[in-house]
């Protein structure tokens, strides 16, 4: 007997009879959608706010025509940050400093806490969770929670108890002082111009010669230094690390979260924490905004305190804005090790010469590894693709000679900067690739989706395992590979994840309009990649894999089957039920097309 509705090739095999059609499905959705908006999506797949068009299958005729760019949201409009309010409450107010604004009525915000509260959206309940983790929200009248920590007297109130108790959960802050000297230009960097000087004569980098030195113990002024000094030596000169002596950290079987643009922010990481990430990273930042002192590029360095084993990533192109940058950090906030990166695949990085543009610019390469290396304190790692062309693999040349500029660690990506992340890992590329690292540890990345691949990944010679996508589709994914074992996990417990999610960037962002909405705009980003998720008790065949786009189907309950809609009203609906009605003037578009998939 045929069945009642077609699967097309490339999708995830579900029992029959949880499959339904499209039609089906959202007529099922709209019966129990609760929305205060009337306006329905018309179903057309030019729509922005819809859905993924439907995979189609390429023919051998289609091999002639232009391919079209997959996995992006081109036409994606870029808009500024938007303000929910009309009329925002000077700060001063709610801080309840004691001295008057230092912009007294040139001030453009309101300084009268009645006309505020007037025109305040409603609160969102009745319990805060800063106040109930910390003993006090320092958002005061402006949190949507405030009922629970203000009183009559719309007096922002205090748990003492909780407050003596509560330390500080968030690390590596931009310090005032210091972004003021970057933006001014200020900051000296000495170890920095040291190194770039030695590159400017032609000499031996700094790494080279410290190699040289540390097993003779001599010092700078020795007759064997190929620098000659000038003046005193100073403590630095007496108390440099050598490359044995710097911080070692043992990266071997360990379970990676890969640093994830976007989506990899500070509360994602901790809720992976919790279901048993070993080692976390932050988003990819740009080495020249971090010298300029932008505090939304700082932003992406905080670590939070169950982060035990963390690193941060730079992005960068040219020797010298690495290397100050690298010495920056090193003297400023507190990671385990930093990374390079030498995978991103866009165009916006790439064109400049930074990600996978530095795979083919060997010589600079090695220029920034050689001299970020002589400036820090701490591991430095390179995360890096295949190549840049398909057909054409270029890691293993470069890993033999990463092996000499000192680099700590190497993660390889098995894909090309061309494929993106589309078509499946090439684990056997490396697996070769893992030998010629030896003895430096490699990490293996791509398409891990279940404990089942993670086994094949270490029958290879692999260190340990780097996961992306597979922890933004199911970040209960560590859990699994540590316990060997399929969770099909109820609509229940995914929703409670990400209730601790929303908690986790309230925290982070903010308690107030706009730090509701910027959690709320991050968990619909975090939404289109969940929506990928089968649930293990409707699959025909176990386990789900990366490049299998799920069909619609129903799921055990209406939860389930809401958390498997790919249209974004249906994400805003979910994030309704944890952070309220969205403001008439919200929009969203993700980043990112389910139709990724190949």
């Amino acid at each position: 007997m045929e069945s009642l509705v077609e699967v097309q090739r490339g999708a995830a095999a579900i029992k029959e009879q949880f499959l339904t059609t499209k039609e089906k499905f959202h007529e099922f959705l709209a019966s129990g959608r609760l929305r205060q908006s009337t306006d329905e999506a018309d179903g057309d797949s030019e729509e922005p706010s819809g859905e993924p068009e439907q995979k189609r299958v390429r023919l051998d005729s289609d091999g002639d025509k232009k391919k079209k760019k997959r996995g992006q949201n081109k036409s994606r409009p870029h808009v500024k940050p938007q303000s929910y309010e009309d009329r925002r409450l000077c700060p001063s107010i709610v801080q309840e400093r004691d001295t008057k604004c230092f912009y007294g009525e040139k001030c453009r915000f309101l300084h009268d806490v009645s006309e505020y509260m007037s025109t305040k959206a409603a609160d969102l309940s009745d319990q805060c969770y800063l106040f109930n983790s910390f003993g006090w929200c320092q958002y005061g009248v402006t949190c949507r929670f405030a009922k629970a920590h203000t009183s009559p007297e719309l007096k922002n109130l205090r748990n003492q108890d909780l407050c003596r108790r509560s330390t500080d959960t968030v690390r590596n802050l931009l310090d005032k002082e210091l972004q003021r000297r970057l933006r001014k230009k200020q900051e000296r960097f000495p170890g920095a111009e040291a190194y770039l000087k030695t590159v400017s004569r032609g000499e031996k980098p700094a790494s080279n010669q410290e190699e040289n030195l540390s097993g003779a113990g001599h010092t700078q002024d020795g007759a064997d230094a190929p620098v000659k000094t000038v003046g005193p030596i100073t403590d630095t000169d007496i108390i440099k690390l050598r490359p044995c002596e710097k911080k070692q950290v043992d990266f071997r079987d360990k379970l990676y979260l890969a640093p994830l643009t976007t989506c990899g922010n500070l509360p994602f990481r901790r809720v992976c924490k919790r279901f048993g990430a070993d080692i976390t990273c932050g988003e990819m930042a740009m080495c020249t905004n971090l010298l300029q002192g932008q505090t939304s590029e700082w932003a992406l360095l905080k670590r939070h305190a169950s982060e035990d084993l963390f690193g941060v990533q730079l992005e960068g192109c040219f020797p010298d804005t690495m290397t100050r940058c690298a010495e920056l950090l090193n003297q400023n906030i507190d990671v385990d090790f930093v990374d390079i990166n030498s995978g991103c695949p866009i165009d916006l990085v790439y064109k400049k010469g930074g990600g996978c543009g530095l795979m083919t610019r060997t010589s600079k390469f090695e220029q920034i590894v050689k001299g970020m290396n002589s400036v820090l304190d701490v591991p430095l790692t390179v995360k890096i693709r295949t190549g840049v062309q398909q057909n054409c693999s270029i890691a293993h040349k470069l890993i033999t000679e990463m092996k000499k500029w000192g680099v700590s660690l190497i993660t390889l990506h098995g894909r090309s900067r061309e494929q993106r992340y589309t078509k499946s890992a090439d684990w056997e590329y490396i697996d070769t690739c893992s030998k010629l690292a030896t003895p430096v540890p490699l990490f293996g990345n791509g398409d891990i989706l279940s404990y089942e691949d993670a086994m094949k990944a270490r029958e290879t010679g692999v260190s340990g395992i780097m996961v992306a996508r597979g922890a933004l589709i199911k970040p209960w994914l560590f859990t699994e590979i540590k316990e060997n074992r399929h969770w099909d996990i109820s609509s229940g417990e995914r929703l409670d994840i990400l209730r601790d999610f929303t908690n986790y960037g309230l925290e982070h962002w903010g308690s107030d309009t706009q730090g509701v909405e910027k959690t709320r705009s991050f968990l619909l980003e975090w939404l289109s990649f969940l929506c990928r998720y089968i649930p293990v008790g409707l699959l025909e065949r176990v386990p789900q894999k990366i490049n299998e786009r799920p069909p619609f189907y129903m799921g055990r309950d209406y939860m389930e089957s809401l958390m498997a809609s790919q249209h974004v009203d249906d994400w805003i609906q979910i994030s309704e039920m944890l952070l309220g009605p969205v403001p008439k003037n919200f929009s969203f578009l993700p980043k990112h097309k389910a139709n990724a998939y190949k």
